[in-house]
């Protein structure tokens, strides 16, 4: 700036903003800024808002929303209802600093940190009240904003609807959005060509949130014909000028081909940029992604999901709980594993509390909580998840959160077993000793059924047994041995020792004491203490015509470690 321009801007503040205008106008906002703020120096309002404005837009001196701010509190008390309109904005989304309080110099708080605190609507509401009232178009739709979104004594849909129609006659792009949002909820479907001139003329002013409804509108033929090239268009529109949803939408449908020819590299791309600014969702995604790619990235998916998760997603939180629990990706850790699968649980994620309480009946997590595993399996349970009413009929059998409970056991494991086959199972096993309920061989024996063939082996098992047996209906050994032998096909050791004890027995089977010993030795390679005992037996005794004392002494060993007498009696026998 000349020493003319300065000199003439000191003796005449207002032809010194003119000038600034001038300058600013013609692209020159470095020559313009010392011209204004002589003007603004002199308590000229709209110098002052304008000051204010380069200070928030860096143009012309480097930004600062402290001095911003600031300026725009002088411009404001100065009756400039713009500056009002501005700072209410700023106070709604905490971007407002607080006032100074009267220590330190101008300059010292030029190069204070900038920082975001919590909104303040009523600070707001009286700054948009004036610029409302004053005819300020902005104004206008920043108080339509508070009173529709506002704390809940502020709202006034009526009201907001007022000013939002004012702000949108005045053109104001933001009065606009605000007016087809309130269209939208006061009229539902029979305002949509409304609704969609509204969201054109602010996606036509530039506003980039009203390009993406636009977009919406457009893919769905909401108020506006469908076109789903069209709607790529304005997708691509608004994310190129940024914005989270809009680039997120434009990954998906570059990831799925739904809208534009199937890319997807750039749309992974457009996942990574929504995600980055601060859509959670595209970050979760983005962790699915590397975990379903193959070969799986668990370290990336780590990354992204941790990302969403400190951002309050649940779901994301669970997942990530799940790579520290297993070790994928990152360092195992189940005390932060427990510590997320918490923080999911806690913000009411069913699958998460599932997962938590599943593991506390399986004797982890911390003592408290225990005290919270059953109140989510009732909230869940009763909402009809029976898989939630099966781990609260497990609570009440342990005595997990609750009191120890056989009564209330068998009820939720009886609501259950409607359609989860582990419920079935343990339903059959409680009538079967009638714990907490009567005894009923003929209902144990048709749950253990349903069990059955749901695939649970135990209740093949049991099934079986009951057959053979005769117990809660008619004896059928073929039909026994045929379960016993599916079982056995699919490593239940207590099948395969059943099928060596037929086989030795003669009952149902013809007596085969080779066929016995094979079973009863897969039988005791998988741990089974009485198959043990038998496999012993038969080869001191070689009783399927093998004898080996050695490898008999060493079974029956293993058979007495599993608290067999039988086994013991018999190694004390033999010496």
């Amino acid at each position: 700036m000349t020493i003319l321009n300065r000199l003439t801007g000191f003796a005449n503040p207002a032809a010194a903003l003119r000038r600034a205008i001038e300058f600013s106008d013609s692209g020159k906002p470095a020559e313009a800024f010392p011209l204004m703020a002589i003007a603004a120096r002199a308590g000229i309002a709209d110098a002052e808002y304008r000051v204010a404005r380069c200070y928030l837009e860096g143009s012309g001196v480097p930004p600062s929303r402290v001095e911003g701010t600031r300026w725009l509190r002088r411009a404001a008390n100065h009756g400039s209802a713009d500056a009002q309109a501005l700072l209410a904005a700023l106070y709604v989304t905490g971007l407002a600093t607080a006032e100074s309080d009267g220590k330190g110099s101008e300059s010292e708080r030029l190069f204070e940190q900038d920082f975001s605190g919590e909104p303040d609507f009523v600070t707001a509401l009286g700054l948009a009240t004036k610029a409302a009232e004053a005819g300020c178009a902005t104004g206008q739709a920043v108080l339509g904003y508070i009173l529709t979104s506002g704390p809940e004594p502020m709202r006034d849909p009526d009201a907001a609807h007022r000013w939002y129609e004012r702000s949108a006659a005045a053109g104001c792009a933001e009065g606009c959005l605000g007016f087809a949002l309130s269209l939208a909820r006061r009229s539902g479907l029979a305002e949509r060509a409304r609704v969609a001139d509204e969201v054109r003329r602010a996606a036509d002013a530039g506003l980039p949130t009203a390009t993406y409804l636009l977009a919406v509108l457009t893919e769905h033929g909401l108020g506006v014909t469908a076109d789903l090239a069209a709607a790529a268009r304005l997708y691509q529109a608004a994310a190129e000028k940024g914005l989270p949803s809009a680039q997120f939408r434009m990954g998906l449908a570059l990831i799925d081909g739904s809208l534009v020819d199937h890319d997807p590299t750039a749309g992974e791309a457009w996942m990574r940029r929504s995600a980055l600014g601060g859509n959670i969702e595209a970050a979760y995604l983005l962790g699915d992604r590397h975990v379903k790619s193959r070969p799986p990235d668990f370290a990336e998916a780590a990354n992204w999901y941790r990302r969403a998760a400190e951002a309050g997603h649940q779901p994301a939180a669970r997942a990530i709980a799940s790579l520290y629990l297993t070790g994928n990706g990152v360092a195992k850790d189940d005390k932060e594993g427990m510590r997320w699968l918490r923080v999911a649980a806690n913000s009411g994620n069913q699958e998460a509390q599932v997962d938590l309480a599943n593991r506390v009946l399986g004797g982890a997590g911390e003592p408290d909580d225990t005290t919270r595993v059953a109140g989510w399996f009732e909230a869940a349970a009763s909402s009809g998840d029976l898989i939630a009413a099966f781990n609260l009929g497990l609570c009440f059998t342990k005595g997990v959160g609750v009191r120890q409970d056989e009564r209330q056991a068998a009820q939720w494991l009886r609501r259950a077993a409607e359609g989860v086959a582990e419920a079935q199972y343990m339903y059959a096993r409680i009538l079967q000793d009638g714990r907490g309920v009567a005894a009923d061989a003929q209902q144990s024996r048709a749950w253990f059924a349903e069990a059955a063939d749901g695939g649970v082996l135990d209740a093949q098992v049991a099934l079986a047994e009951m057959l053979l047996n005769g117990h809660g209906g008619a004896r059928s050994p073929k039909a026994a041995i045929q379960l016993f032998e599916r079982a056995a096909a699919d490593g239940h050791a207590g099948a395969m020792f059943a099928l060596g004890a037929l086989h030795s027995s003669g009952e149902g089977l013809p007596i085969d004491q080779t066929a016995a010993q094979k079973w009863f030795a897969a039988a005791a390679e998988c741990g089974h203490g009485q198959a043990q005992l038998m496999l012993g037996r038969f080869l001191l005794k070689g009783l399927a015509g093998e004898s080996n004392p050695v490898a008999g002494r060493l079974w029956l060993e293993r058979a007495a470690a599993h608290g067999i007498q039988e086994a013991a009696d018999e190694l004390a026998e033999f010496g």
